[in-house]
């Protein structure tokens, strides 16, 4: 049978979701947990390979199994060998037609960000952090500008893996919250680095480096030269993952005080 895994994860620690060779990536702790309580390896695919740094709060992921048990017990049974910066939230067995990465339809990612003077030791690779004021408002002008279907070449990592540079954002909020600004980037699908590109674009304007209407012609170059530098992975969290509703998959788990106040989780 086949069994998805709602999963999260701090990511501080690790290089990355995929596997490598020196073992230090989230996928390894899983699989290696999987392993230990199912005493037979086994191959798990993700929804969406984050980077080194990078955070999960929804993500998702599957495997195939002969082996009979409880959702319940796959998830009491795996977080018992996994790290505390690990855990899996919920299991469900599902069909055959579902598949983490290619059943689904949209993702979304968070990017918070501290804007103070001074960076604060307790936030450290948990928030992004800049010490000069942002202009807010100009930065969702900016945004306004990478909403619908295009080709976002320009805010692509060289080391990308994706068959195209065309991707759907749907939606780029950003919200204040006393000293912290919250984004969230709604889309079909993102490529490598995507997010933490635009966010360095985003603060060019925000800094007023850069006029809004920058980011339309950063767009348009597709060039990745022609945007501004990658920003820190420290504040950026997968938040959610969506799946056709015949999957009938548990929500996300956002609903912590700190992500509802933002965004009514």
């Amino acid at each position: 049978m086949r069994i998805a895994l709602g999963l999260q994860y701090d990511g501080a620690a690790f290089c990355g979701w995929q596997s490598q060779p020196h073992g230090n990536t989230v996928q390894d702790e899983v699989e290696r947990a999987l392993k230990a309580f199912a005493t037979v390896p086994l191959q798990t695919v993700v929804a969406g390979r984050t980077d080194t740094g990078v955070h999960a709060l929804g993500q998702v992921l599957h495997f195939d199994t002969d082996l009979e048990r409880e959702p319940f017990s796959w998830v009491r049974g795996v977080n018992a060998f996994l790290p505390p910066t690990v855990a899996i939230q919920w299991s469900k067995p599902v069909s055959e037609t579902f598949h983490a990465r290619f059943a689904a339809f949209e993702r979304t990612y968070y990017y918070v960000l501290y804007v103070h003077p001074v960076r604060a030791p307790m936030l450290a690779r948990r928030a992004g952090w800049v010490h000069t004021p942002l202009d807010v408002e100009a930065m969702r002008e900016a945004a306004r500008h990478w909403i619908g279907e295009h080709d976002f070449s320009s805010f692509r990592s060289s080391e990308c893996q994706s068959k195209t540079p065309v991707k759907h954002v749907y939606d780029i909020d950003i919200q204040t919250r006393g000293a912290f600004v919250h984004f969230r980037f709604r889309a079909n699908a993102f490529l490598h680095h995507m997010v933490r590109n635009l966010m360095g674009c985003l603060l060019s304007v925000g800094r007023g480096r850069e006029r809004p209407e920058w980011a339309g012609a950063v767009l348009a170059a597709r060039d990745r030269k022609a945007a501004a530098p990658t920003f820190m992975p420290d504040g950026l969290y997968l938040a959610d993952v969506g799946y056709p509703a015949e999957f009938d998959l548990p929500p996300a788990n956002l609903r912590s005080e700190a992500w509802s106040e933002v965004w009514g989780a």
